[in-house]
């Protein structure tokens, strides 16, 4: 059997014990269900009778305050819980591996609260619909068409010709003379066997430079100052400046070539799509 002394040093040891956990989940950093009641209360019941100092006495008497502390927090976690509708989810999967599948079906059921809209026509909108289509007109008095609009053609003057930038405002002339050096000297530096591709000469920073320039050149063409060579299988067209001005006499007639120098072939010469 135990000596009395030295069942009184194992019962302080226990005391301390609880009262060091009992702090613990007082400070939060332990949950308070964790704390056994009934087996501390055993404790304190076991060593009571052994206190006969002052000191033992208080020791048993913190005891009982801290476990009254944690009792407090089991009560408050629980009323919060309560208050809050709150499952425990390993309660809740529990339950619901030993519930059969047709009553958790049952269940769903009595829970659920679809939203449902129900459409349909009525007699007055079946009757408004009617009247609607028998008002309307025949397809062919409402989508009568249009005559095109006559547009006169005449001959742009010199004055249109400057102020829509496709004509400089000086003497003819010296212009397309200027242009043809230039034609000229562009072959020198980056044409090949004396000709240049058509969009390289062309091509300008903007469209409306471009179609200057393109005009330019058709006058270059037709005056003598260069010809077109044209290569239809391969899609290519270069133009090749003539040292001098060749003035084509005889009764030859000459050939209208048409290019088109739009906007889109423009912005394809620009990304390096066109040749």
């Amino acid at each position: 059997m135990q000596s009395k002394r030295k069942r009184v040093k194992i019962g302080r040891e226990k005391l301390q014990r609880v009262i060091e956990t009992c702090k613990s989940v007082e400070e939060r950093s332990l949950d308070p269900f964790l704390i056994d009641v009934d087996e501390i209360i055993s404790v304190i019941k076991e060593y009571f009778p052994e206190w006969n100092l002052p000191e033992d006495l208080c020791l048993d008497a913190e005891t009982i305050h801290r476990l009254a502390s944690v009792i407090k927090l089991q009560s408050e976690w629980v009323k919060h819980r309560s208050t809050s509708l709150y499952t425990d989810p390993f309660l809740l999967e529990e339950k619901l591996i030993r519930v059969e599948k047709e009553e958790i079906v049952e269940t769903f059921l009595k829970a659920w609260h679809p939203i449902v809209e129900l459409e349909q026509i009525s007699l007055h909108s079946l009757a408004g619909a009617i009247r609607y289509w028998e008002e309307l007109l025949p397809l062919k008095e409402r989508w009568k068409e249009f005559p095109p609009a006559e547009i006169e053609a005449s001959l742009a003057t010199r004055e249109e010709l400057i102020r829509q930038r496709i004509l400089r405002d000086k003497a003819f002339s010296e212009e397309l003379e200027s242009f043809w050096q230039e034609l000229k000297k562009q072959v020198k530096e980056k044409g090949e066997n004396g000709k240049i591709r058509y969009w390289d000469f062309i091509g300008a920073e903007t469209y409306e430079e471009t179609v200057h320039r393109a005009f330019m050149t058709s006058f270059l063409v037709t005056y003598g100052y260069a010809t077109l060579e044209i290569y239809p299988l391969e899609e290519k067209l270069f133009i090749k400046p003539y040292e001098k001005p060749i003035t084509k006499i005889g009764k030859k007639q000459l050939v209208s070539i048409p290019i088109a120098v739009t906007a889109e072939d423009w912005l394809r010469w620009k990304r390096g799509e066109l040749e």
